[in-house]
C-alpha cells in the first residue's frame, strides 16, 4: 500500500474525529497526565493549539509545549479580560504574550496539563480559543476603531457579531480544505487590508451617497500568493448570506489533495473566476452589484495612531505602537492599571500587531499618553516603530529559521535612532521563514528567513531582502527579492543603508525610491556580508 501523502493524512484523521470533539480529549490530557497521541495533536490546533520550537528547551526537558492562541473577536478585550491574560501569561506561559495580525493573541511555553484551567479562567471572562486555528474560519479581522471613528464609513459591528456567530464552533465547517480568513470593515483608512483575505467586504461611499460593500475573493500570501479579486457589491443585509454561500462552495469544492494548493484562492484559480462568480450568484439568488473600482489607501498609511475624538460624547480613542507585538504579562498588566486609573474601559486590537484605547475620557487624555510613554507604548510612534511587525520566529515555532521578535525590535530602535527627524511612516516586516506570516511581501521593506552559504561556505540562518510591496487596491503589488541575503548582525546596517540613500535621494517618497532601487536603475546595497 502506498504511503498516505501529507494532504491525505490530515484529511483522514479530520473524517475519523471531528476537530470540535478534541476538546474532551483536551480536558483528559490534561488530567490524566497520559501521552497526547500523535494524531490529537493535529486535532488540537481547533481549539488554538500549535506545538512549538523545542530549540529553548533545556536539554533534560523532555516537556512537549504549545503556543496557544486565544481568539479575541472584533479584537476586543474589557479590563477584566486583560487581568485574566496577563495572568495566564505569567502564571503558564512564562511572561510571554504577543498580539497578531488577525487581532488575537498567543501564548508561549503552554503545558497540556494546565489547559483544563486556562480554558476554564477564559470561559468565565468569556474568552475562547474554538476555531484559532485549523482547517477552520479564524477570527474575523475588521476595523479596530469601528463604532466610535467619526470619519469610518459605515459602522460593521452588528454584522460582524453575526457573521461571528454564524462561524463559532459551526460543525457545518469544521473540516474545510485549509485555513478561511474573513474581514469585514467600514474603515474610511481601509485598515482591514482586504486584499490579503479569502473573503472581504469593504463599505464604499458611491456619489449617490449611498453605502455598498466592495466584495473580494481569494486573496493570500505565502503559498496563495495572489491579490484578492473583485467580484462586485452588495448592500449590508447581503453580507451574512455572501459569507455563508462562499464557505459552502468552498467547503464542498475545495480543492483536497495537495496542502499547499487548498486555499479558497487556490479553487478560483482551477474554476477561474467567472465560474465562481455564477457559482455564487446561482447559490444566493441575486446577481452582484457593478460600480466604479473604489480608491483605497495605500498600506503603510492604513493606521489609527494618536488622540481623536471619538462619536461618543466625552470620550477619544488612543492609537497606539507595541513593539512588534510583544506585550507580555507585564504589558497587559500594565494596561489594565492604566486603563482603570484613567476611566477607560477596554481596547482593541489591529491587524498590525498595536492596539487601540476605545473609549478614553476626553480630559484624561494627555495624561494617559505620558503614562503610555513611561511603559513603553506610543500614541505617537516614531515612522519605524509605528509599522514593524514580526512573526513569532526561531524562539517559538518550529518552522523558524531566524530570531524575529527581538531583532525587530532592535532593528526599530536603530533607525530611530540613526534618523531621529525622519517622518514619513516605513512599513517593515521580519518574518522567520518563508510562510508570509508576518506579510513580509507587502511592506516597504521584508525580511524573510533562510539558510544560505556564507563566505566560508559554511550554512547560516539569516534573512532574504524583498522590496517594494505594499496593499493599494488594484494598485497593489508584491515586493521583489533583492538577491540579497543578510546575516542576523548586519540587518540593522542594511536596512539604515537603504533609509540613509532615500534621504539622499531626489525622491519624493520611499515607494518610488524602492522602484528605482528594484529596477536597478540609480542605486545598489552594499552586501555587508562581504565586509
Amino acid at each position: 500500500m502506498a504511503k498516505e501523502t501529507a494532504a491525505q493524512r490530515v484529511e483522514r484523521i479530520k473524517v475519523e474525529k471531528n476537530g470540535l470533539d478534541v476538546l474532551r480529549d483536551i480536558y483528559h490530557y490534561s488530567i490524566s497526565g497520559e501521552e497526547v497521541h500523535g494524531e490529537d495533536i493535529d486535532r488540537f490546533k481547533w481549539y488554538g493549539l500549535y506545538t512549538q520550537n523545542r530549540n529553548l528547551q533545556a536539554a533534560d526537558d523532555e516537556t512537549l509545549y504549545f503556543m496557544l492562541r486565544v481568539k479575541l473577536v472584533q479584537g476586543s478585550i474589557n479590563k477584566a479580560q486583560l487581568k485574566i491574560l496577563s495572568e495566564i501569561s505569567r502564571e503558564f506561559a512564562r511572561s510571554t504574550a504577543h498580539f497578531t495580525t488577525r487581532q488575537s493573541i498567543q501564548f508561549h511555553f503552554i503545558r497540556v496539563r494546565d489547559l483544563a484551567e486556562i480554558f476554564h479562567r477564559l470561559n468565565n471572562v468569556g474568552l475562547s480559543t474554538v476555531f484559532a486555528a485549523g482547517d477552520v474560519p479564524r477570527n474575523i479581522v475588521t476595523c479596530a476603531v469601528a463604532g466610535v471613528d467619526e470619519n469610518e464609513l459605515y459602522d460593521v459591528r452588528e454584522i460582524v457579531k453575526e457573521v461571528n456567530e454564524y462561524f463559532d464552533g459551526n460543525k457545518d465547517l469544521v473540516n474545510l480544505p485549509r485555513k478561511y480568513k474573513v474581514g469585514i470593515s467600514g474603515c474610511a483608512k481601509h485598515c482591514m487590508g482586504h486584499e490579503i483575505q479569502d473573503l472581504s467586504f469593504s463599505a464604499v461611499a458611491f456619489e449617490d451617497g449611498k453605502i455598498l460593500f466592495d466584495v473580494s475573493v481569494g486573496g493570500g500570501l505565502a503559498s496563495n500568493k495572489q491579490f484578492a479579486l473583485h467580484l462586485g457589491f452588495v448592500e449590508a443585509t447581503n453580507i451574512l448570506e455572501v459569507v455563508e454561500a462562499v464557505s459552502l462552495i468552498y467547503r464542498d469544492h475545495g480543492l483536497r489533495e495537495n496542502r499547499r494548493k487548498a486555499r479558497l484562492g487556490h479553487l478560483i484559480s482551477e474554476w477561474g473566476l467567472e465560474k465562481f462568480k455564477e457559482t455564487l450568484e446561482k447559490s444566493l439568488g441575486f446577481e452582484f452589484k457593478q460600480g466604479k473600482a473604489q480608491e483605497y489607501t495605500p498600506y503603510a498609511k492604513r493606521e489609527h495612531f494618536g488622540v481623536h475624538n471619538s462619536k461618543e460624547n466625552s470620550k477619544v480613542y488612543i492609537g497606539c505602537a507595541v513593539n512588534g507585538g510583544d506585550i507580555g504579562a507585564n504589558g497587559l498588566k500594565n494596561i489594565v492599571n492604566l486603563l482603570q486609573k484613567h476611566g477607560a474601559t477596554k481596547i482593541k486590537l489591529t491587524t498590525t500587531q498595536n492596539f487601540v484605547i476605545l473609549d478614553a475620557p476626553k480630559k484624561a487624555a494627555d495624561d494617559l499618553v505620558k503614562d503610555l510613554q513611561a511603559i513603553n507604548i506610543d500614541a505617537n510612534p516614531n515612522p519605524f516603530k509605528a509599522r514593524t511587525i514580526s512573526c513569532t520566529g526561531m524562539k517559538f515555532c518550529k518552522f523558524g529559521i531566524s530570531e524575529t521578535k527581538d531583532a525587530a525590535i532592535s532593528l526599530a530602535e536603530h533607525l530611530h535612532e540613526k534618523f531621529p527627524d525622519f517622518e514619513e511612516t516605513v512599513s517593515i516586516s521580519m518574518n522567520g521563514c518563508p510562510n508570509s506570516c508576518a506579510h513580509p511581501n507587502i511592506v516597504d521593506i521584508g525580511l524573510v528567513g533562510t539558510k544560505f552559504k556564507d563566505e566560508n561556505g559554511e550554512t547560516v540562518s539569516g534573512f532574504e531582502l524583498v522590496l517594494g510591496g505594499t496593499l493599494e487596491g488594484d494598485k497593489s503589488r508584491y515586493g521583489e527579492k533583492m538577491k540579497l541575503k543578510i546575516k542576523p548582525q548586519n540587518v540593522n546596517r542594511t536596512v539604515e543603508q537603504i533609509i540613509a540613500s532615500y534621504i539622499k535621494s531626489s525622491k519624493k517618497y520611499l515607494g518610488l525610491f524602492l522602484k528605482d532601487l528594484i529596477d536597478g536603475d540609480e542605486f545598489t546595497i552594499y552586501d555587508l556580508n562581504k565586509k
